[in-house]
């Protein structure tokens, strides 16, 4: 379920008039906006609002065609029929905004006068975290002085005022509350006034989060490299108004409502969170011989490791590797210690080794896995278009396994400098190599990804792992998949530059089951794996 749709369903369903029940006793919306311009009258008179806050106002009105028509203060009347989205309940009215509040900006602050300390100075960012979570760590501030100046010339925000942030994440609404004491930045943040309480401010705040406001925003905001909202866009935008106590009863409905979906949401965290947390259990139970019984008929991982010299010699023999003359072989002895031989030297390797497995399954370094050596890719040179692509970082995708549609196309001039070694093939694994974020990150290739059917080459942020054929690759993914997070801290090199060097990878333990358990383990990853994606499907 997509809380987040449902929540503005709710609040369209608000505004629209079809969440609360019309009671016919309500005083109609057209004597509380006719109220709110005698009021307005009056505060102009008293030089609480100046001519411009009143001088275009208008009257939104159903004509006996039953078309709508908008009349200015000059006697002119207009119709905008083609501007009415949708049918109100009776009782209802359209309006500008202007009718309702008014649109202000702030006095300029200089960034001289920014302090450490003191009242808290807001711009767009901190309202739009004041809007999500009604809490901001506040880092900017003015003196008190030069707050208590401002509010004495030209006012500060007060209570039931909507602060709205105008450049960036527009839209997004903050409703001050009578404890707060804060300034704002000009251009950044419009203050949306209330002054005369006959608009209930939450239901403001509903109706400006509407879709259909929400939509006047974005078509209407200006900006050479950012959204920006003007004042004078906003004041012009079409909003509706209903009786002021169905007012009351829309936002006692709508938080109603907005408690369930969070507590929709709360429950749809917490299944995510144990559907992560189960899937990186079964790789766990996986790589350490807990997932699927082990089978005495299987052969032992001892004969897996000669089937793995004989491949790895007859590589040797056509030229597609070259010997190891330092080739790792872990051994368990008679003292049950595990110690590894390198070039004729052997050593107690107990200390590096994680924990104990089966009997019949054996611990390698990820190197001898691999039918290739360990290395990341090429930097390429790209072309607008080409019959060859390049497997980048992004491709590698944190959430959605390998996207091909992300990769770029390779100059094919300098496609010889890929021996075919390099082309990638199905089964093959990816690390992200560099880059934070994504630094560790491990993927599986697979044929069926490559929807172009174009060759494929790595670019040199990515390491690519491929195994011996009596290694199951989709096992090897899981076992390396299951160490991720461990990858991810082993980048050397400065904060934006680290990186995974193919020598830590290559030293990298890997417990090997026979390869009829390697077998059973990928398919009852499969099953579970599948189980789990339907799950989140669902709740997605």
């Amino acid at each position: 379920m997509d809380t987040k749709a449902l929540r503005q369903k709710i609040l369209d369903l608000a505004i629209r008039g079809k969440l609360v029940p019309q009671d016919p006793n309500d005083e109609p919306a057209e004597v509380l906006l006719e109220r709110i311009r005698e009021q307005k009258q009056q505060m102009f008179k008293e030089g609480k609002l100046k001519k411009k806050d009143i001088k275009n106002d208008t009257i939104i009105f159903k004509g006996e065609d039953n078309l709508h028509y908008e009349k200015f203060q000059d006697g002119t009347v207009k119709c905008i029929e083609d501007e009415i989205p949708f049918e109100v309940p009776e009782g209802w009215s359209w309006c500008r905004l202007r009718d309702l509040l008014n649109v202000c900006s702030s006095k300029r602050v200089l960034q001289s006068d920014w302090k450490n300390e003191g009242i808290p100075f807001y711009r767009a960012r901190e309202i739009v975290k004041l809007s999500e979570n009604d809490f901001v760590e506040n880092d900017l501030f003015i003196s008190k002085e030069h707050y208590l100046e401002l509010e004495k010339n030209y006012g500060i925000p007060q209570s039931g005022d909507l602060m709205v942030s105008g450049v960036g994440t527009i839209g997004k609404v903050y409703i001050v509350k009578p404890a707060d004491q804060f300034y704002y930045k000009d251009a950044s943040v419009l203050c949306f006034e209330n002054r005369n309480k006959m608009l209930v401010s939450k239901f403001a705040k509903i109706l400006l989060e509407s879709s259909f406001v929400q939509l006047q925003m974005r078509e209407n905001s200006k900006g050479t490299t950012v959204d920006t909202i003007t004042i004078s866009a906003a004041m012009n935008y079409l909003c509706i108004v209903p009786p002021q106590n169905e007012q009351v009863r829309i936002v006692a409905a709508v938080q109603q409502a907005i408690v369930k979906v969070n507590e929709i949401q709360f429950n749809k965290d917490n299944l995510h969170s144990t559907i992560t947390i189960l899937k990186s259990k079964i790789l766990d139970l996986a790589i350490r011989g807990k997932l699927v019984p082990q089978d005495p008929n299987d052969e032992p991982a001892s004969v897996l490791l000669e089937r793995i010299r004989a491949e790895k010699e007859e590589l040797i023999k056509h030229g597609k590797i070259k010997r190891d003359k330092k080739e790792s072989v872990i051994f368990k002895g008679d003292d049950n210690s595990y110690y590894e031989k390198i070039d004729g030297e052997v050593s107690c390797i107990d200390e590096e080794i994680p924990y104990n497995i089966p009997d019949t399954w054996t611990w390698m370094r990820l190197e001898n896995c691999c039918v290739k050596e360990i290395r990341r890719g090429k930097s390429p040179k790209y072309a607008e278009i080409s019959n060859v692509i390049v497997f980048a970082q992004k491709c590698n995708t944190k959430y959605n396994g390998i996207d091909i549609s992300l990769a770029q196309y390779l100059d094919e001039t300098i496609i010889k400098r890929y021996p075919t070694d390099e082309h990638m093939q199905d089964g093959d694994i990816v690390i992200n190599s560099t880059g934070t974020g994504t630094l560790g990150r491990v993927g599986i290739y697979r044929n069926t990804d490559n929807t172009t059917g174009l060759l494929i080459v790595p670019d040199s942020h990515v390491t690519v792992i491929r195994s011996f054929s009596c290694i199951s690759s989709h096992y090897l993914y899981a076992f390396i998949k299951a160490h991720q997070s461990e990858l991810e801290k082993k980048g050397e090199g400065s904060t934006n530059q680290k990186e995974l060097k193919p020598l830590t990878l290559k030293e990298m333990l890997i417990a090997v089951p026979p390869l009829s358990e390697q077998k059973r383990i990928d398919k009852s990853i499969n099953v579970a794996f599948s189980h789990l994606a339907i799950i989140e499907k669902c709740l997605n």
